[in-house]
């Protein structure tokens, strides 16, 4: 069973089993996919005074998001199995030399675990651009999902299988800023930390 688990699988297996997660959600709960609403619904969830939050958390998030908080749970509870069954893979070695070469001209070396130790490691985090990094791009990351209606699972995934146009608009914004912060920022930023 490690065997088969453990390798990364191909896209035209992985791609489908994602892409059948739409319509059986659809199907069976009526319910879209997507992650990044779980964030509203933990804070919704806070207890408190119902006045004192914004009217942005004041709605039933039993009702609206616990199917979701469900879902995040056996995101987690699944890595942890995974991992404990089947074991940490070690992803460094599915880069590609192309991507490898390109890092290292960035300083990154060490592509030993999940993500290079180069830059996410706690002293890395705690220098101003690690710092910039983890505050300024956390941010943007939550500002952008809630601003843009979902995160890119959701857009992605459950948006342009619906034909949402305001979905693709956000999926290109999304590449749009990916591919900014890979060849432009990037190379900035990791030139401080090396």
């Amino acid at each position: 069973m490690a065997e088969i688990l453990s390798p990364p699988w191909p896209w035209y297996v992985a791609g489908p089993l994602i892409g059948l997660v739409v319509p059986i959600l659809m199907i069976l709960g009526g319910k879209a996919f997507g992650i990044s609403a779980n964030f509203r619904h933990m804070c919704a969830a806070v207890p408190g005074p119902e006045k004192a939050k914004p009217s942005f958390l004041r709605y039933d998030w039993k009702k609206a998001g616990l199917w979701n908080l469900t879902f995040l749970l056996g995101v987690f509870l699944g890595g942890f199995l995974a991992v404990t069954l089947v074991g940490m893979p070690d992803a460094g070695q599915h880069v590609s030399e192309a991507t490898r070469s390109d890092l290292a001209a960035l300083g990154i070396q060490d592509f030993s675990g999940l993500v290079p130790a180069d830059f996410f490691t706690w002293e890395a985090l705690l220098t101003p651009v690690g710092l910039f990094v983890l505050i300024v791009g956390g941010f943007l990351v939550g500002f952008g999902a809630r601003w843009a209606g979902g995160c890119t699972s959701g857009h992605a995934i459950s948006g342009l299988a619906d034909l949402q146009l305001p979905s693709l608009v956000a999926v290109l914004g999304f590449f749009a800023g990916g591919l900014l912060v890979t060849f432009v920022l990037l190379p900035l930023l990791l030139g401080g930390v090396s």
